[in-house]
């Protein structure tokens, strides 16, 4: 299982430096001996979607969710695949299933008496929820350049 773990970190090196390829072929190799492995299925996908191979990066998201199908991520995944292959609808559906996998989970928290976690702030800013922009900001009053009054000489 080590050396499985290796080639998975490997593969996730060259993903991190943009060796797409590269990172594609370890994470084959490791599937291969390995299918059921999530974490290489999932990361496979997101090599293809950072190629730009939206087909095949779909082709692979699906296969991550028959491991899981009820994953967030998994999901999450699809939503963003579909969403740059210009597949808007699909891309909704799987924002909702990614939705309510992470209902599904924070309700799993509550019965097992754990407090849900806060949505992930991921790194990739791609991933990242568009957030409300903040109000403009409001400046104290400048009594120093307030203007005096006509006829008001006195001295403060």
């Amino acid at each position: 299982m080590a050396d499985l773990q290796d080639q998975y970190d490997d593969a996730m090196f060259d993903f991190s430096t943009g060796e797409y390829d590269r990172a594609i072929a370890k994470l084959q190799a490791l599937l291969a001996q390995e299918p059921s492995n999530f974490e290489a299925q999932l990361a496979l996908g997101m090599s293809y979607y950072r190629k730009g191979d939206f087909t095949t990066a779909i082709a692979e998201g699906h296969k991550a969710e028959k491991l899981k199908p009820h994953e967030q991520l998994v999901h999450t995944n699809l939503s963003l695949f579909y969403m740059k292959a210009g597949d808007k609808v699909t891309a909704e559906h799987h924002g909702l299933q990614a939705r309510i996998a992470s209902w599904r989970e924070d309700a799993q928290k509550a019965k097992a008496g754990v407090a849900p976690s806060a949505a992930p702030s991921p790194s990739d800013p791609e991933l990242a929820m568009a957030k409300p922009k903040p109000p403009p900001a409001k400046f104290p009053e400048m009594p120093w350049k307030k203007k005096t009054p006509p006829g008001d000489q006195t001295k403060h």
